[in-house]
């Protein structure tokens, strides 16, 4: 999925819907990685890197380094703020994805040396517009095979 023009992220924000529940998934994990890689203020290359993994592992795809830094862009969120697009979508989420995004989203911010107060406030702010429950924090989601 190649990004650099900026087309598919602006239209993440422009109300477009996925075309499936992976394309959704997708999106969300790579809109809310890339931002949270300048939740700090401070993009930094072990985390653009980690969410490259992340991405690949979860959704088989190959994202350039260049597609993480320009989804983090803040100027794409003018129009509908992070936590606004995450409260749309998240009915159309399964509980395991949400949990997966939320987990993911940990795991970017512990790629680096420390954590900071506003990527724990970013994390905060994730978790509760995906209404992720501490259950599902956890991994206990009911139907489940571990």
């Amino acid at each position: 999925m190649a990004i650099a023009d900026l087309r598919n992220v602006l239209n993440i924000f422009g109300g477009s819907d996925a075309d499936n529940a992976a394309e959704l998934y997708k999106e969300v994990l790579l809109m809310t990685l890339a931002r949270a890689a300048d939740a700090d203020i401070n993009i930094q290359t072990v985390e653009v890197d980690r969410i490259r993994e992340i991405l690949k592992e979860h959704t088989g795809e190959d994202f350039s380094a260049a597609d993480i830094r320009i989804a983090a862009r803040e100027e794409l969120y003018a129009e509908a703020s992070l936590r606004k697009y995450l409260a749309s979508v998240r009915g159309k989420m399964s509980a395991k994805e949400k949990s997966e995004t939320v987990c993911a989203l940990a795991d970017v911010f512990r790629s680096d040396a420390s954590v900071s107060v506003l990527e724990v406030d970013f994390f905060n702010r994730v978790a509760e517009a995906l209404q992720v429950t501490p259950a599902e924090l956890a991994g206990l989601i009911p139907g489940d095979v571990a």
